[in-house]
This record gives C-alpha cells, sequence and structure tokens, in this order.
C-alpha cells in the first residue's frame, strides 16, 4: 500500500499546467501584501481562542496553509510541511493552518478526532470567514490548498495545489521557506521527514523535470492538444532515461492495478498511461520480461 500511495503521489496534479494556459490562482500573488486576518484556534495553546498570524508575524518570516479540501495528500503535505516549519521557528519563522469550512463546528470536531494526522508545534484552526477565508486574500475554492510563503508582510511564494503531492510539492515549497529566511540548506525529502525517500537510487525520486510533465498530463481540465503535447515532452524526455521510463511504467502499472487511473487526467491521458505500463519495463525486470505484466 505504501508503495502504491508512493504512486500516486508521485504523479498528482499541482497548480499550474507547464503548458501553461489552466494556472489556477489562489490568494495574493508574490509581491502582495499580506492582510491580517483572524482564525479561531481548535488545538494547542490557540484552542478556543482568536488569533491572527499575519499580526503575530509582525514582518517576519511567515508560512501561511489554507486548507481547503481534507484529503490524505493535502493532510500529509501540510502535515510534513509543517512539521519541518516548526523546526524553523526559531530562526524567526512564523507559520500556521487555517482550515476552510462551511461547518464550523463540524470540523473542528473532526480535527480534534484527527489531531494525531495533523501538524504539531504550530498554531491551528478554523478561518472566521468561513468556507470562502479571508475575503482579501481571494482564495479559490477549486484548489485543496493554499500555501503562501511571505517576508516583510508581503508574499514571497504562492502555491495553489489542486491535489497535493509530497514528492512534487514538499521541495519547492522548502525551498521558498529557506529563502524567505535568508538561505542556506535546502533539505531533502528523507530530511524533511518524507518515508520511502532515504534511497536517492529509486526510481521514484523527485525529477523536476519530468515530475511537471506528468502533472500537466493528468490535468482533469487538460484539453486534447495539451495532453498530445505532454505526451511528446515526456517521451522525448525520456527517450535516453531508463530510470526515467522505468518510473513511468512503474507508476502507471501501480495506478492501474490500484484501480484509480479513472481519477487521473482525461480519458486520452488514462490511454496513454495503459500504452505506458505496457511499454516502458519494471524497475526490477529486465527488458526482455515485460510482456509479463500484460497477463
Amino acid at each position: 500500500m505504501r508503495l502504491l500511495a508512493t504512486a500516486l503521489l508521485s504523479i498528482s496534479l499541482a497548480a499550474t499546467s507547464v503548458l501553461g494556459e489552466d494556472e489556477l490562482f489562489s490568494g495574493p500573488q508574490v509581491g502582495e501584501t499580506l492582510v491580517p486576518f483572524t482564525a479561531r484556534g481548535t488545538l494547542g495553546d490557540v484552542a478556543g481562542k482568536e488569533f491572527d498570524l499575519v499580526k503575530t508575524a509582525a514582518g517576519k518570516p511567515t508560512l501561511l496553509i489554507f486548507v481547503h479540501e481534507i484529503t490524505r495528500p493535502s493532510l500529509g503535505l501540510t502535515r510534513l510541511i509543517m512539521t519541518y516549519a516548526a523546526t524553523r521557528a526559531k530562526d524567526g519563522l512564523v507559520s500556521g493552518v487555517v482550515f476552510l469550512s462551511a461547518d464550523p463546528t463540524e470540523t473542528e470536531n473532526w480535527m480534534k478526532r484527527a489531531s494525531n494526522a495533523l501538524p504539531k508545534d504550530v498554531p491551528i484552526g478554523i478561518s472566521t470567514d468561513g468556507q470562502e477565508g479571508p475575503g482579501s486574500y481571494g482564495l479559490n475554492r477549486n484548489v485543496a490548498l493554499t500555501v503562501l510563503v511571505g517576508n516583510g508582510n508581503k508574499v514571497t511564494a504562492n502555491f495553489a495545489l489542486v491535489q497535493p503531492s509530497i514528492q512534487a510539492d514538499a521541495p519547492t515549497i522548502a525551498k521558498e521557506i529557506v529563502a524567505a529566511l535568508g538561505g542556506g540548506k535546502v533539505p531533502t525529502l528523507a530530511e524533511l521527514g518524507a518515508r520511502g525517500y532515504g534511497d536517492t537510487t529509486n526510481s521514484r525520486i523527485e525529477d523536476p523535470k519530468l515530475d511537471p510533465l506528468l502533472r500537466a498530463l493528468i490535468q482533469k481540465t487538460a484539453t486534447a492538444e495539451q495532453v498530445q503535447e505532454a505526451i511528446r515532452a515526456i517521451e522525448a524526455y525520456v527517450a535516453d532515461k531508463p530510470a526515467g521510463q522505468q518510473r513511468i511504467g512503474d507508476t502507471a502499472r501501480r495506478i492501474i492495478d490500484g484501480g484509480k487511473l479513472d481519477n487521473y487526467g482525461t480519458p486520452a491521458a488514462q490511454s496513454q498511461l495503459k500504452v505506458w505500463a505496457e511499454k516502458f519495463p519494471a524497475a526490477k525486470e529486465a527488458q526482455p520480461k515485460r510482456a509479463s505484466r500484460s497477463e
């Protein structure tokens, strides 16, 4: 099951299409002001109290995560990033998580039941502005997470994530956190605490060029032209990269074997994943044995 989860995460949707036509926006953009807003605390020291992360930061490096949709990927990425953020509090980082809900009471009860799955040592609460969140923020209900990094009360990075991925999104967010804190070493996935990423020979380790192409392919909103362009770009990129081919084949097979194919992209994209499941060899098989996968 962990292998399947890793495979699903490895090609999950991101906020933007690398083809540039379906980019989603959520929250203030880079260079815009972080406006104060209130949330009602649900866990830890802020439980039952209203807090304002922007006022608390007072211009210091800031990390805000707005949770629009409660899913395993969104909670997994939130917990991983906020666990790291808590370790950087001593360096001046102010961070916190704000859930957006049409039913705050129900959400609060769920949060208390699921507290073990939520981040520790950072403020967690529910927006007092309802499901839309702070009006001045322009948050997009079509994304699962809005992640904002800021400094000097200005946004320095914005991530509008449709289906968050630890593998694809955590390193990029961590990089922006480090930059807001003045630079330094960016933690690897293993150093962030992501399971299954300690072995750098693993074919599922992030590929900064391949991952965005895969995410572009499996967007539900992709046009036929975008799907075909993504397919061409992916096949061109892995043409001379056996590890990339193995990764694509392994990922496609795990999605298909897990009965999750309908969750990824358009019918044309799903058809291509089937092709790749047969075309590219399994990571632990020699190429002549590839045909055994069709049984």
